[in-house]
């Protein structure tokens, strides 16, 4: 897992796990002590007292200065943390050093250290613990002065197994809470790379075809004004009149192309989504059909649902380009319907009776550039680029009787984000 160094707002966040745990210790050494109090004398109690109260009331101070001035750097962190171990190494050395089991809870700040801090400054913090735990064994005061009516090994070995459960717990809920929001905070920047790099594939074909539209105007311009000429100087009107007017159709069809792409590219920054009805959206998407395809067997499922749908010059494009990719495989049959889902969104049904889509594309259609044989396959993965902009899903169903790409466009209004599935 690679390291990700918190921002202001992780170390925010983190101020909350570390009150939580230094509160806990806090909590725990007071119980000990009481319990200790009632069956001995403890040698320094008013010092471990004084120590343990101290504690609490810089925990509190820690969590307000981590709220209010969340630190710029992991140095004021593992300076806190250092703190933490002497602190409790302290409280230690009063209640018996190396044989109190609660030694202990000087892991606890190691923990938090290796999650919260840089690796050099996490080895520096674990020497700095190990040194304490090492000193504590040399140096430390008795836990009472008469402990004859007392059994010491069996109090130690309750203390280490009543230490040993509370320190399990705080590092479930502490630690395994902090290493889950870790993990979520990575896979969202992973999700947010994936979708940069899809956004930069899409801006790289923007900008390609708008240069490309930009070079076409003037050959096209050039064609046009070649049809007019051959038609004024025709003599054969009955032969060649008819192919020039078809050809002068076609090139107005182009020209009409270009100049909705670069419409597009003027007001794709700017533009809001148009909202209106599914039916006249739909009306349209089957005029701008019949113009491309005049002889297509397109099937119009009739009635198309009256509620609204915000939509844009984009996204009629990635449904003509799903249209066209049906075509292609299924040049006899092709039906486009309309239905409304339960969150008020609408979903858009292409069926076909090709062959299907093999399995890995189906599984991800439109998530990538795929081959086309005839075409250069990136129309699928643009239009499934422009219905999830639009918090739409793509989603591809192969059977043995054909293909159907079902597109799912939210409610207006709504802006959950979607994806192909």
């Amino acid at each position: 897992m690679q390291w990700l160094t918190p921002t202001r707002t992780g170390f925010r966040q983190a101020g909350h796990y570390l009150l939580n745990m230094r509160l806990a210790i806090v909590a725990i050494q007071l119980v000990a002590m009481a319990v200790a109090e009632y069956m001995l004398a403890l040698s320094y109690q008013s010092e471990a007292l004084i120590l343990v109260v101290a504690y609490g009331i810089i925990a509190v101070s820690g969590w307000l200065w981590f709220t209010r001035y969340p630190p710029r750097s992991s140095a004021m962190v593992s300076l806190g943390l250092t703190l933490d171990l002497v602190l409790i190494g302290g409280w230690v050395f009063l209640t018996g050093g190396y044989t109190n089991p609660l030694i202990s809870l000087l892991l606890l700040p190691i923990a938090m250290t290796i999650i919260l801090v840089p690796l050099y400054q996490s080895i520096a913090i674990t020497l700095i613990g190990v040194s304490i735990y090492t000193s504590l064994m040399i140096w430390h005061a008795p836990v009472t002065y008469d402990h004859h009516n007392t059994d010491l090994a069996q109090l130690h070995l309750v203390g280490m197994w009543i230490t040993f459960v509370i320190t399990a717990t705080i590092f479930l809920l502490v630690v395994g809470a902090l290493a889950r929001r870790l993990q979520r905070n990575q896979t969202q920047l992973a999700q947010i790379r994936e979708n940069r790099l899809r956004d930069e594939q899409i801006i790289t074909m923007g900008l390609s075809a708008a240069s490309v539209a930009h070079r076409l105007g003037t050959p096209l311009n050039t064609l046009m004004l070649l049809v007019e000429e051959m038609k004024a100087n025709d003599q054969d009107r009955g032969v060649v009149t008819g192919d020039l007017a078809l050809m002068q159709n076609q090139l107005e069809l182009c020209n009409s192309h270009l100049d909705q792409l670069s419409a597009a590219a003027r007001h794709a920054k700017n533009a809001q989504p148009e909202v209106i009805p599914v039916a006249s959206w739909m009306k349209r998407l089957r005029e701008s059909a019949t113009l491309l395809w005049p002889a297509a067997p397109i099937e119009w499922v009739m009635p198309f649902p009256d509620q609204p749908v915000a939509v844009d010059a984009t996204l009629d494009q990635a449904i003509l380009n799903v249209l066209d990719n049906a075509l292609k495989v299924s040049p006899m049959w092709v039906a486009v319907s309309a239905e409304p889902t339960r969150d008020g969104g609408v979903e858009i049904i292409v069926k076909d009776r090709g062959e299907g889509m093999e399995r890995a594309f189906q599984e991800s259609a439109g998530e990538q550039v795929v081959i086309s044989e005839n075409g250069l396959g990136v129309g699928l993965f643009l239009s499934n680029a422009t219905i999830q902009r639009l918090g739409g899903t793509l989603e591809a169903r192969a059977a043995r009787e054909g293909t159907t790409m079902v597109i799912t466009l939210p409610a207006t209004g709504t802006t959950a984000t979607g994806g192909a599935r």
